[in-house]
């Protein structure tokens, strides 16, 4: 298509998102599914005008898919308001950890024992579909705030955190598809496996807390480094991805925990200064005067970084979930997929948050909603990208291709139909308790 036919069609498609929203939030239908519809029929299964084909275009997919991760996971990071030494941070961290590695175990039994699948291709498998998505379950995703849901909590946690502690398996499943009969690597045991996402955490956090502290500073107390908060946003998720793969350590990670960090700083007023009294003018005080007073000044860069991210977020799931829906016409037909997927979704995924919710005082309803809510989106996407472009080919490239697009479409689909009215059940009955 040309360049006019083009900037028609995504205007339509932008446009129409716009006058539906309405309609669609109150109907129980999630954005994402209306993207992956767009992406269908633009695609090769109908009109034929969006290509993205993963053997023609794989590092440009790869690319894209990436930065729409980094961009999720900084919004996801921006939206919890919980400390990290909070207790309430042990049920995510046991999802994103022992459930995810356990996931990863179940997936590469079947890989092996029912989908013949080699050792290394059936883990490869496992740790492309174990990873959560936080964005997508938006129906479910954690209200901001130091006091959230426990439900929305933990799934919006796991996610952001099972991102980034997948990629080690990913690895060695590449690694065992090279070498067959080769066992996990000092390297591996120490480097990708402990290093990579503790250093991760660590640079990102360091970052978010250092420049999030350093620009209110400027702010409140020299009047400078006022507004491009966008820039803000989009350094910050830069640097932490950048310094923390030049250390070898998880870049997923690092932006979460810079967005986690940023999310938590916190200016102290200079002393004897009053705040700002409510503006009797409709359109309330400036931005200005908000972001260079003592009392206002973190809140307005966390507020704007917030507001801004959140509309890169919608985007990047826009763009991914369309090329999702374009990509499944590259998927070859499977008859694994009939069985495979239902089974990861309602048997594998609730088997894998047992161990993690052990001790845990959970009701039956959150219990249920832990094990149905293990939403596949933008990680398993780029994962399969990534390792289509290290080592994965043949017939076993084409069996995990088929079967991670189609849970992927699935999740995105079941997941979004039950979302509003399962949550709506769940908050009626906890306010009932309550």
């Amino acid at each position: 298509m040309s360049l006019a036919a083009w900037s028609a069609a995504i205007g339509a498609v932008l446009l129409s998102l716009v006058l539906l929203g309405t309609l669609i939030g109150r109907l129980p239908l999630s954005s994402a599914m209306l993207y992956l519809g767009f992406g269908w029929v633009l695609g090769p299964s109908v009109l034929d005008v969006l290509r993205p084909d993963l053997a023609q275009h794989a590092t440009l997919l790869e690319v894209v898919a990436e930065s729409a991760l980094l961009i999720s996971l900084f919004a996801v990071g921006l939206q919890l308001g919980v400390p990290l030494w909070d207790r309430r941070w042990w049920l995510p961290f046991r999802l994103a950890v022992v459930s995810m590695a356990f996931l990863v175990t179940l997936i590469a039994v079947v890989g092996v024992w029912v989908l013949d699948l080699p050792l290394g291709a059936a883990i490869l498998l496992g740790a492309i579909l174990a990873p959560t998505d936080p964005v997508l379950a938006s129906g479910v995703q954690s209200e901001a705030g130091s006091r959230p849901d426990r439900l929305g909590f933990s799934l919006a946690g796991e996610g952001g955190l099972n991102d980034g502690a997948a990629f080690p398996f990913v690895l060695l499943g590449l690694g065992l598809i090279v070498h067959p009969q080769a066992w996990p690597s000092l390297h591996w045991w120490t480097i990708d496996l402990l290093w990579s996402p503790l250093a991760g955490a660590a640079v990102g956090a360091a970052m978010g807390s250092l420049m999030g502290r350093l620009v209110v500073y400027l702010r409140a107390r020299h009047q400078e480094a006022v507004g491009l908060d966008v820039f803000l946003g989009l350094g910050l998720i830069g640097l932490s991805y950048g310094l923390a793969q030049l250390c070898q350590a998880s870049g997923f990670l690092a932006v979460f925990a810079s967005g986690l960090a940023l999310r938590r700083v916190s200016e102290k007023p200079i002393a004897d200064s009053p705040p700002l009294e409510a503006a009797a003018e409709a359109e309330g005080h400036s931005y200005e005067t908000l972001a260079t007073h003592s009392h206002h000044a973190s809140a307005t860069m966390r507020d704007s970084v917030q507001l801004f991210n959140g509309q890169l977020e919608k985007l990047a799931e826009l763009v991914l979930v369309m090329l999702v829906g374009a990509m499944l016409a590259y998927a070859k037909p499977a008859p694994a997929v009939w069985w495979f997927v239902p089974l990861l979704l309602v048997m594998l995924r609730p088997l894998s948050v047992l161990p993690a919710i052990l001790g845990e005082k959970l009701s039956s309803p959150q219990v249920v909603l832990l094990g149905w809510f293990g939403i596949r989106g933008i990680g398993s996407i780029y994962y399969l990208l990534f390792a289509l472009r290290h080592g994965l080919e043949g017939g076993n490239a084409e069996t995990i291709l088929a079967l991670t697009l189609w849970t992927v479409a699935t999740s995105i689909v079941v997941h979004g139909l039950t979302a509003q009215p399962l949550m709506q059940r769940y908050l009626s009955r906890r306010a009932q308790g309550a």
